[in-house]
């Protein structure tokens, strides 16, 4: 073992789970665990070696990091020095012992990557452009000043959304772990960061693919030459029902309500069988069968991995853009357009002194490109090392920003049309808000077009592939920190996790598929993922940059992609980002919302309840603070030092052989 490497020894002896020596050159055994054995073993290159023991010198010692059983070690430095004529570079390894040393063994085997780089484009595309594209930005925009919001909307992208977005694309990229075990690289102590973001990606899953069931059930109920939601005449419509479209004269009175909003309201959720959250009623087995449809095609499309769900999306991803496209110039040769685009865009400067006009701006961004949810970094780590991160965050927010400006122009020709149908001003057309934007009005509108049944099939297809490559996002985020956490137990066993969270998922979501279901999406949606997520990253932020540091971080970027990050990049990390969340995360703690859906005024025990859901993943970072400072020895100055020292180092690619960077 101590001979070098252009030693002429035959290697039929080597022994196996050892490295052997073969013409020069270091060959690992399939079984080694690329560990290049024994402390103070020296490995000395021929001189026509010593181009490469210099490079991977360079920034980096050839050594391994010591870690104890019980996880608490320091890194040494053992890097060999020797006159300028010969480079000795020395590797030592320290022996682990139980389930922190094999996973610290098998994190030093291949991960998987990405088949190709549009697979990960598409993914993270996919993700980030979901229904909050659709109904929330073209909402906010016309509320808060139209065209003037695109203003406050574009200057906190620039210095909140897209920072963070690369941010987390850089982190998961370099250390190449989830959520919960990527902070044994960067700041122990803050890893109840990974647990949190695991139990607010469930509570998610929980509502959000119910609204998939939704559109589901709508585009099952679309193979019909008339759509049920055109005429008064069945089962479930009621005295008020008025058909406005209908060729008699009809007059719209206050108390008119339209045949969509009954197949909503009483056919599709049946809200009227519930008397709100305190006596939800009984579940309805039609969405019931919906969902359980929805999950099946999900579990079946992230069972193995990124290799697969990297295929889906290019159905999932494309088809959405495709449909757009049709809709917006359907929407465009529709009869009244120009009012509904009008009111969309005409800018209104007064709004920009007021402050909820920059807080729904900091809030759209940062909920569109979506960090936080550990989806970023869980993609990023299956990306080639030296993959351009950089250009990816660019990219991927650009076209997330553009198509929720696009989406725009597909609602709102269409509530020009029918403010012209109703001869009703837009602003009556579109209080609708949330999923009764795309469930009522635009339904409505379709339902009236020629070719309607087409046009209906096209348009709840596309909300089904904006949700399902959004949730088998969010669930890969789960499925990776787990993972990486605990190799010794799952890594062979995906496709039972997978299924397993799978049905957790559709257990959990009973609650929503009762009768009183839209009640509990609106509650979770409002108070389960939005302080929660915000609070999450901007504890993620201040970790990244104040305690494992700006300045090592701009270097792990640059050895990723060559070049370090600008000033620009460094203050938005370390200063702008943090105030951006802390700004929006106080401003909506200090003014909750008031939540009123349909005729059902939400009573004040339901933002209890709505905080209390929320705190429950948030939670989890004080009390593993504490619960580390307790098992970490010393006194408390040293535990607390250790537990803010990483504590175990990254493995750097070189070739076919990982070296820790220390």
């Amino acid at each position: 073992e101590t001979e070098p490497l252009t030693s002429k020894k035959d290697v039929s002896d080597c022994n196996e789970g050892e490295d052997c020596k073969e013409n020069g050159l270091l060959v690992r055994n399939p079984k080694s665990a690329l560990r290049l054995v024994e402390d103070g073993n020296k490995v000395h290159p021929s001189p026509g070696d010593k181009g490469e023991a210099a490079q991977i010198s360079n920034g980096y010692s050839g050594v391994q990091s010591s870690v104890p059983c019980n996880g608490m070690g320091e890194v040494e430095d053992a890097q060999g020095t020797a006159p300028a004529a010969t480079t000795t570079t020395t590797t030592t390894t320290s022996t682990t012992c139980g389930a922190e040393g094999q996973q610290q063994l098998m994190e030093l085997e291949d991960r998987e990557t990405w088949s190709k780089k549009i697979d990960f484009l598409l993914s993270v595309i996919g993700y980030a452009v979901d229904l909050g594209n659709v109904w929330r930005f073209p909402y906010i925009c016309y509320q808060n000043g139209g065209g003037a919001f695109l203003i406050p909307y574009t200057i906190m992208a620039i210095f909140g959304g897209i920072p963070l977005f690369y941010m987390e694309l850089a982190l998961g990229q370099y250390h190449r772990n989830g959520c919960i075990s990527i902070w044994r690289k960067i700041c122990p102590i803050f890893k109840g960061i990974g647990f949190a973001i695991c139990v607010i990606d469930l509570y998610v899953a929980s509502y959000y693919n119910t609204i998939m069931a939704w559109a589901f059930y709508y585009l099952v109920s679309s193979f019909t030459a008339e759509l049920p939601w055109t005429s008064c005449t069945n089962a479930w419509n009621t005295g008020n029902c008025t058909n406005y479209f209908s060729k008699d004269n009809v007059s719209w009175s206050l108390h008119s309500i339209s045949p969509a909003e009954e197949f909503y309201t009483r056919q599709v959720l049946q809200v009227h069988r519930s008397n709100g959250l305190d006596d939800l009623g009984g579940i309805s087995w039609q969405l019931t069968l919906c969902l359980l449809l929805i999950f099946t095609i999900v579990y079946f499309s992230i069972w193995k991995g990124v290799k697969t769900s990297g295929k889906v999306v290019w159905v999932t991803a494309t088809f959405p853009y495709i449909i757009l496209f049709i809709l917006l110039v359907r929407g465009a040769t529709l009869p009244g357009a120009w009012r509904g685009v009008l009111y969309y865009l005409k800018p209104d400067w007064q709004k920009l002194l007021a402050t909820e006009v920059w807080v729904d701006a900091a809030a759209q961004i940062f909920f569109s490109l979506g960090p936080g949810f550990g989806v970023l970094l869980a993609y990023a780590s299956y990306n080639k090392f030296h993959n351009n991160c950089y250009q990816d965050a660019l990219v991927t927010s650009t076209v997330n920003c553009v198509t929720s400006f696009v989406s725009g122009f597909v609602i709102f020709t269409v509530l020009g049309y029918m403010a012209e149908m109703r001869n009703e001003d837009v602003s009556e057309v579109a209080k609708d808000t949330g999923p009764s934007l795309l469930f009522i009005t635009y339904a409505e509108a379709i339902a009236n077009m020629p070719a309607s049944t087409f046009f209906a099939i096209i348009f709840f297809l596309m909300l089904l592939t904006l949700g399902l490559d959004s949730t088998f996002a969010g669930l890969e985020g789960v499925i990776t920190g787990v993972l990486d956490e605990f190799p010794h137990v799952w890594s062979k066993r995906r496709e039972l996790f997978v299924l397993g969270l799978t049905i957790v998922c559709f257990l959990g979501s009973l609650a929503t598929l009762t009768f009183g279901g839209a009640y509990v999406v609106k509650l979770f949606e409002e108070y389960a993922t939005g302080p929660a997520v915000l609070t999450v990253v901007f504890l993620e932020a201040v970790a990244v940059a104040w305690f494992y540091g700006i300045t090592q971080f701009c270097n792990d970027v640059k050895e990723m992609l060559g070049f370090t990050p600008g000033w620009y990049w460094r203050i938005c990390w370390v200063a702008i980002s943090p105030i951006f969340l802390l700004f929006v995360t106080c401003s909506f703690l200090s003014n909750p919302p008031e939540l009123r859906l349909f005729e059902y005024n939400y009573p004040y025990w339901t933002t209890v309840v709505g905080y209390c859901i929320g705190t429950s993943s948030v939670i989890c970072i004080p009390i593993y603070m504490v619960y580390r400072l307790i098992i970490t020895p010393g006194t408390l100055k040293e535990r607390i030092l250790k537990s803010i020292t990483p504590e175990t180092a990254t493995e750097i690619p070189f070739g076919d052989i990982r070296m820790n960077a220390v």
